[in-house]
Formats: structure tokens, C-alpha cells, sequence
């Protein structure tokens, strides 16, 4: 298959690039338009094993720009990983960057799409398109998100839906949940807590620290998100992507004192604005329609993620 992959560069983009490469039958056409300056070192490390793949073609382009239509006749499938990340950086005069990254970008890259050819449409969103929720979640469970973010990535589902209904695009919405593991992004939780701890300087935390999540290690994201390519009836569908444990925060931080052998300083910072206090996610739908489930225990993923860290920054 030739497959395109948006985000190429990024934390989930990049494992997926390899992973799809797995298969000797797969061409990747990867883009990313590093719209993040500050991060193009960390990118350019993500993707550093695929640069002399002779069945990846890395592609730096912002995608208002890319030539979709000049692509899409001699490709099968598309993974719209690209996006604006990020809650707490979502408010205020930033929130245009959301708007042009998360729906704009979106909407341009469905119309090219429209009357192509393609197997499979994948679009990443997030679990913070449900806001607070106080039990396990489904999928058809109402959407409230607490962040422009979500909002953002909400907006971009609705796209799906409507050109997936009117245009018949064969689109799998996908909703991640707290996705970690080896080269996640250093403004996320656990890459911040390793990076400190190894440096010796106060964790932040956010709350009192009690807030959980469903944490999904990255090769279980990524497993997931492969295997819609042997699932076509998915089609049309929303999926929950959520991972093997719940945990708090406080709960990883025991983790990593464990594993590094350290105890950590914690400053106590005031209550996240946008983020809800629990993320549970249903994966019943996953595991029926994608024979999906997760394998990676949070230990053993805080363990991958501490080793990558390491050796990142040569600690």
C-alpha cells in the first residue's frame, strides 16, 4: 500500500511511519510542516531512523500548502496525525494556531480527499473531546470539551462525519487517550517528570495530584491505528483508544522513584485550567471491531520512556 502519513515527524507519527514500514508491501509518504520551530530537534531525532529508508519519502511542507491532489490518485490510505497539541497552550491569541492546525488544515485536506481513490481515512483525536467524565466512557457517551483544544479536535471530528456521510470518504475517527512512551513531546506530563528527576530539580504537578488518566503506551496506540488497514467494515465508525492501566499522577511518580532510584521534590502548582480530573476509556468497541488490546503495563512503559529520555539528553 502507499500511505500518507501527516505528523510524520511527531511523537505518534513517527512510531507509526515505522511500523507501517514493518511490512514490505508498504510505501510512507511522511509530512510534517514542524510548525513548532522550538521542537525541530526533537523531530528531527524522531524521525532519524526512517531518513535513508528507500520506502520513505519525508516530505517538510506546512500543510496549507501541500498538493494533495497532485498525491492522492496513487495512494490507498491516509493518517491525519498532524495537529496543534497541547490544553493548557490553547487559550488566548494562540487559539488561531488551533483553528488553522486542527480544522482548517482538516477541512482542506477532506476536499482533496473527496474524490479519491482511498481505502482507509484515519483521523488522531484525543479523549479531551469529552471533558469530565466521572466513569469509564464510551464512544457514542456526550462530547463537553474543557479546553479551545478540545473544541479544536471536535470541530475536526464533525468534518469527518459530514464528508465521510455526504462524500462517502471511508473515515475511522480515532480518540487517543494519554498516549506515552519513547519520544513523546517534552511539554507532555511524563516527559516533563523523567527530564526533572533526572536533572534534580522539583517535579510540578498540577492539582493535589490525585487526577488519573488511561495511559496508552505508544506501540499499543500504535498497534491499534495499524490494524485499521486490515479492517475496512470500520469505516464510518468513532473508536476509543485507551491502554492496559488507569493510574494518578501521584501513583507514575511512585513508578519513577522506583525506577530511577531517586526520591522526588514535588511543587504543587494551582488546579490545570481545561483538564478534566479523570480519563477512562471503554475500549469494548476496539477490542471487537480491531481485535485490539493493549499489552504495555505502565511500569514497564514508564521504563521504555525513561531509557529513551537518557539517552536524549545524554544523562
Amino acid at each position: 500500500m502507499r500511505i500518507i502519513v501527516t505528523g510524520a515527524a511527531g511523537f505518534i507519527g513517527s512510531h507509526l511511519c515505522e511500523r507501517l514500514l514493518q511490512d514490505d508491501r508498504n510505501e510512507v509518504i511522511g509530512i510534517d510542516g514542524l510548525i513548532q520551530p522550538e521542537l525541530r530537534w526533537i523531530k528531527q531525532r524522531n524521525i532519524q531512523n526512517l531518513s535513508d529508508h528507500p520506502r520513505f519519502l519525508n516530505i517538510e511542507q506546512n500543510l496549507l500548502d501541500f498538493e494533495w491532489k497532485k498525491w492522492l490518485p496513487d495512494v490507498d490510505a491516509v493518517y491525519h496525525l498532524a495537529g496543534m497539541p497541547g490544553v493548557r497552550s490553547s487559550w488566548g491569541d494562540d487559539f488561531q494556531s488551533y483553528v488553522t492546525n486542527n480544522i482548517l488544515v482538516t477541512q482542506q485536506m477532506l476536499e482533496a480527499c473527496k474524490n479519491a481513490p482511498l481505502q482507509a481515512l484515519i483521523y488522531a483525536s484525543t479523549s479531551s473531546v469529552y471533558g469530565e467524565t466521572k466513569e469509564m466512557v464510551s464512544e457514542d457517551a456526550a462530547t463537553s470539551p474543557l479546553s479551545p483544544y478540545g473544541i479544536s479536535k471536535l470541530c475536526g471530528e464533525h468534518l469527518c462525519r459530514v464528508y465521510n456521510k455526504q462524500m462517502q470518504i471511508p473515515i475511522v475517527i480515532l480518540r487517543y487517550f494519554t498516549v506515552y512512551g519513547p519520544r513523546q513531546r517534552s511539554d507532555m506530563a511524563f516527559h516533563r517528570f523523567i527530564h526533572h528527576m533526572l536533572r534534580g530539580k522539583p517535579i510540578p504537578v498540577h492539582g493535589d495530584g490525585t487526577q488519573t488518566r488511561d495511559f496508552t503506551y505508544i506501540d499499543d496506540c500504535v498497534e491499534a491505528t495499524v490494524s485499521l488497514l486490515r479492517y475496512p467494515h470500520a469505516a464510518g465508525e468513532t473508536i476509543n483508544i485507551g491502554g492496559k492501566e488507569r493510574a494518578s499522577i501521584l501513583e507514575v511518580i511512585a513508578i519513577l522513584e522506583e525506577l530511577t532510584g531517586q526520591k522526588a521534590a514535588l511543587q504543587y502548582m494551582g488546579e490545570p485550567r481545561g483538564e478534566p480530573k479523570h480519563t477512562w476509556a471503554n475500549i469494548a468497541k476496539a477490542g471487537k471491531l480491531l481485535q485490539y488490546e493493549p499489552k504495555i503495563s505502565i511500569r514497564n512503559g514508564l521504563q521504555k520512556e525513561l531509557a529513551d529520555l537518557e539517552d536524549m539528553y545524554n544523562l
